[in-house]
Parts: structure tokens; C-alpha cells; sequence
């Protein structure tokens, strides 16, 4: 089913919570699970690698302790998540979600090979053909979750988790920021790479619908840094140089005051990312596009050259 319709998704979504609400199992994570290391930490809570103890099946487990998490965004989250589980680029889920005394918990495939910012070396980036392999199943992992119409709003390196080496296999990971096609968006919380320049402009909360398209734009920063090994700037404001430049090329063509790092990247390249990060939104390409640039060289043959400059 595709579920183009923000309205649509929202409404599956609805329902699976409810149900998930209604079968919410309670259990203390020892009982049944052997905790073997922590994977990740932040605000949200933690992430451990456990072992379930009859059938020794190695497992990804996210806490989230109940003192600062709304038992709905719990729900959601693991919802979301769940929804999308069956597609390849995308983390599985075993379908268990739980509360404990003091967690709520759900469990996912774990990955052992950790994640693709563990790869991306400092001014080199990576290898071109594991770029592209990269870039291929991202592209088809985002054009499924937009199929579900849903935006993702989350395309960074820590959240593609690495299932092979040379990024022959990936999986996105992570579904706490996405949101059905069409919600309003009032507040950004700190403006990052990633963060699409119509979300850095929100203000006096007028809010922006979300749509596809902030997607491309953070998938066309992240494969800048994987074939430069560089963001392309810190903040999407004008008070950025590195982005008022690109600003200036975006308006007038001219390639003059582009940081070097822009100087790594074929004409092919150059076109493809300007695509994906026109600054009008309405004008921006789909992830799709990214596939018609596979068979193109990405990098220039004397990169090392220009980095040394």
C-alpha cells in the first residue's frame, strides 16, 4: 500500500499505537535478557547490546527512561520504526516493545559493524564505489519511507549502521524525528549541516510544512562528506561563510568563492548536490535523482592534489 498521504500514514500510525498501548508487555529487562555492552548513548536514553538468554539471539535494546520520556512518543517512535522494518535498508524489529519499573524498551537488530561516520576519514571521505553503494540503498530506504508518506528527518551518518564492509550492505536507523508528510514544524532545535535553509528561517512560529524535500537536502550533505571528508558548513545562515558562498552559487552559477573542497568534485557531482540542495524547495530533485549519477565519476582524478593545496 502507499501511503503518499501524510494524512493516511498518520492515521495508520494512530491505530498501530493504540493497539501496541493495549498489548504493552511488562517485564524487567534481566529476566529475559543478558546485557553484554552499552552501543549508544544520548538525551534520549541508551542503546545496549543484549543476549536473549534462552535463545542466545544477540539483540539491539533501546531504553528510555520513563522519568523524561512521554509514553506516546515511546509508542510512536516503535511504531514508525516497526512500519518500515520489512524493507532491506532499513534496521529490523523484532516486534517487542515493553515497559519496565523504570524503562520503556524496544528491541532491533543489532549491528556489529558500527556506523558509517565510524568510516568517513577526516579530508578523504570514502572510498567512490562505497560511496555510491552507500548512496544507492539510502536512496531506496528514503524513497520507501516516502512511499509510507513520511519524511524521515534524520539523514545523517551516526544513523546508517554498517551491515558489510565498504558499505555493501547499510540500514537506516532512528525514527524519532520522522513525521507524517504535511506536519507543521514550529520549532528547530539548533541549526546543524543537515538542517534544510527553510527550517533554519523558522520563526515567530509561523512553522514550515515538512515534506520530501528537506530529505534531499540533508542527502545531498551527507554525500559531500562522503566524497570530501569535510561538511560543507556548520550552519545553514547567512552568518556562515561556507554557506553564504553557496548561497552566491545557487543564485548566480558562479563556482569563484567555493571553499576548495568543492574543487573534489566533478561537474556531475557539483550538478547532483545542487539538486538536491536547491535553496528553494520547490525546485529541489528527489532522492531519486541520485541514481541517475551512479555510472558518473564523483570524485576529480587529482583530489589528493587539491587537498593539499
Amino acid at each position: 500500500m502507499n501511503l503518499n498521504s501524510g494524512l493516511e500514514a498518520a492515521n495508520m500510525l494512530a491505530e498501530m499505537m493504540e493497539l501496541t498501548a493495549q498489548n504493552l508487555t511488562r517485564m524487567e529487562v534481566s529476566d529475559h535478557y543478558k546485557i553484554i555492552k552499552e552501543l549508544g548513548r544520548g538525551k534520549y536514553g541508551q542503546v545496549t547490546l543484549v543476549i536473549h538468554r534462552q535463545r542466545g539471539t544477540p539483540m539491539a535494546l533501546k531504553l528510555l527512561p520513563k522519568v523524561n520520556t512521554n509514553k506516546q512518543n515511546f509508542l510512536y517512535e516503535y511504531c514508525v520504526a516497526l512500519s518500515l522494518s520489512n524493507h532491506p535498508n532499513i534496521i529490523g524489529m523484532f516486534g517487542i516493545a515493553f515497559e519496565s519499573t523504570e524503562h520503556y524498551g524496544f528491541l532491533y537488530e543489532a549491528a556489529l559493524q558500527r556506523d558509517l561516520i565510524s568510516i568517513i576519514k577526516p579530508r578523504e571521505g570514502i572510498p567512490e564505489q562505497a560511496a555510491k553503494q552507500c548512496s544507492k540503498q539510502l536512496v531506496s530506504a528514503l524513497e520507501f519511507i516516502h512511499g509510507k508518506g513520511l519524511v524521515y528527518r534524520d539523514v545523517k551518518p551516526e544513523n546508517v549502521l554498517l551491515f558489510g564492509r565498504d558499505c555493501q550492505r547499510i540500514k537506516l536507523t532512528d525514527f524519532g524525528l520522522t513525521r507524517p508528510r504535511g506536519t507543521m514544524l514550529k520549532l528547530v532545535s539548533g541549526i546543524i549541516p543537515y538542517t534544510a535553509p527553510e527550517l533554519s528561517n523558522t520563526r515567530n512560529g509561523e512553522g514550515v510544512a515538512i515534506d520530501f524535500t528537506l530529505d534531499a537536502w540533508a542527502l545531498g550533505v551527507l554525500l559531500f562528506c562522503l566524497i570530501t571528508g569535510y561538511f560543507p558548513w556548520e550552519k545553514t545562515l547567512p552568518c556562515d561563510p561556507f554557506f553564504e558562498d553557496f548561497i552566491v552559487w545557487q543564485e548566480t552559477g558562479s563556482t569563484e568563492d567555493l571553499s576548495r573542497h568543492w574543487k573534489k568534485l566533478t561537474t556531475d557531482a557539483m550538478e547532483m548536490l545542487s539538486k538536491l540542495m536547491s535553496l528553494n524547495p520547490s525546485e529541489r530533485s528527489s532522492v531519486s535523482k541520485v541514481i541517475k549519477y551512479l555510472d558518473c565519476s564523483w570524485r576529480v582524478d587529482n583530489w589528493r592534489a587539491i587537498e593539499e593545496q
